[in-house]
């Protein structure tokens, strides 16, 4: 994909402000004259604790946005946004870290860390997905490869179900989920018992896809039965399945639509292909 510059055209007529406030001066701080101001800062508790441990393990440059600071009292300045940031570079050892300077009060300085915490846009887990694919991450490279296998395309952004094309998924989080509790060879087939059979279209969702996996993975003679078990599948209308195992979960509540479809899924298998060797000398 092309780089493409900013682009303006259709947002025109969004209101904004005429005064912008002051603009922010960029310079390198010492982090011991940054401060945490309670007053609107929040405590560093289990959350921000891991949050500090992630980005301490990953530090680099690169990932790290400048800090929004304010001058207050004392020659030091309030941290508006980056506290947790800051505390990764300082378990790191840095004694400096760049930062954004605006000059704010403590009421600017409170509506401003509400702004950028609250109205911050949220990467999904789809965008997340192709940057981690992008950096090389191995696992996300070896997720494309299964998908790739398979004949699926995770999306960039939502698509509705029914704009979606053959093979198009937004479930990469339960791929992911399902990728590290069963490993390539379990997900490739289950993908492809989506992918290969039917008019299943806008059905490579996390429910199914995680029912399948469960049911394969419980069951490797099934797993392994090549074209019998695309066959099987050509003959289970998945849709109509899953609109079934939701009314179940929305009655008992207490059990997941994925667990209620895996179950149906077990009866409809053994009735096409026999119950695994296992099972039917259990029985």
């Amino acid at each position: 994909m092309e780089p493409r510059p900013i682009s303006t055209l259709g947002l025109e007529n969004f209101p904004h402000p005429t005064d912008f406030g002051s603009a922010a001066m960029l310079q390198w701080l010492k982090i011991a004259d940054l401060v945490v101001d309670p007053s609107y800062q929040r405590e560093i508790t289990g959350t921000g604790r891991q949050n500090i441990r992630r980005i301490t393990a990953e530090f680099s440059w690169s990932k790290f946005a400048p800090v929004i600071v304010s001058p207050v009292e004392g020659g030091k300045y309030a941290i508006v946004d980056g506290q947790h940031r800051t505390t990764a570079a300082a378990i790191c050892g840095l004694e400096q870290v760049p930062c954004a300077v605006i000059l704010l009060d403590r009421t600017g300085q409170a509506a401003a860390f509400k702004a950028i915490n609250g109205a911050t846009t949220k990467m999904s887990a789809m965008a997340m997905f192709h940057a981690a694919v992008l950096s090389g991450d191995p696992d996300a490279v070896a997720i494309k490869e299964v998908c790739d296998c398979a004949g699926v395309t995770a999306l960039r952004y939502p698509v509705a179900a029914n704009f979606q094309k053959p093979g198009e998924t937004m479930a990469v989080t339960a791929i992911e989920r399902m990728f590290k509790r069963h490993g390539r060879d379990t997900l490739i087939t289950a993908l492809q018992c989506i992918t290969e059979t039917g008019e299943n279209t806008g059905l490579l969702v996390a429910p199914i896809i995680t029912a399948i996996c469960e049911v394969l993975s419980e069951n490797p003679e099934w797993r392994d039965a090549g074209s019998k078990l695309l066959e099987a599948f050509d003959e289970i209308d998945l849709e109509a399945e899953l609109a079934a195992a939701r009314t179940v979960s929305a009655q008992k509540r207490n059990i997941g639509v994925a667990v209620v479809l895996a179950n149906r899924l077990r009866e409809l298998l053994t009735q096409r292909l026999g119950a695994p060797v296992e099972t039917a000398e259990a029985a």
